[in-house]
């Protein structure tokens, strides 16, 4: 083999490492990508079905119901549009309580049911979500020119 084949093949060898290292990242990016969607987005089955996302905005008043084997946690939450019933199995966070703002995230399924497996509530008394702030503010601009 001669000097300059030996030099195409190293240059080829290094093309494909480093096309493989990148089509690992990308793969490894677009597993780990978790996309924010509101109760109307997800009631309008705008939302993938069996990937993971986020839903927020706020836990519905008295809807807050745990089962009889005492770790699973059921809730609504909603944007003043639309709700969204969620199941939690775990303990939540000591600041989640009905009519505050909480994010979780987890998979839709077939149902209807949002089965969280992460819950998130805000960490003082002025702090909302961004995106459960702005999914709120939505809903009531959809309702306002709904109304008009």
């Amino acid at each position: 083999m001669k000097a300059r084949q030996k030099r195409l093949l190293l240059v080829v060898a290094g093309v494909a490492l480093l096309g493989g290292a990148v089509a690992l990242v990308l793969s490894a990016f677009q597993q780990n990508l978790v996309f924010f969607h509101t109760p109307t987005e997800v009631a309008e089955g705008k939302v993938p079905q069996g990937r993971t996302f986020r839903i927020g905005g706020m836990v519905e008043t008295g809807s807050i119901k745990r089962d009889p084997d005492g770790i699973t946690v059921r809730f609504m939450i909603t944007d003043t549009a639309k709700s969204i019933p969620v199941a939690f199995k775990g303990p939540l966070p000591d600041l989640f309580k009905e009519g505050k703002g909480a994010v979780a995230q987890g998979k839709i399924g077939p149902n209807g049911l949002f089965m969280a497996s992460e819950v998130l509530a805000k960490h003082d008394e002025n702090y909302m979500p961004p995106e459960a702030k702005d999914a709120i503010d939505r809903a009531h601009k959809t309702a306002a020119t709904v109304a008009q």
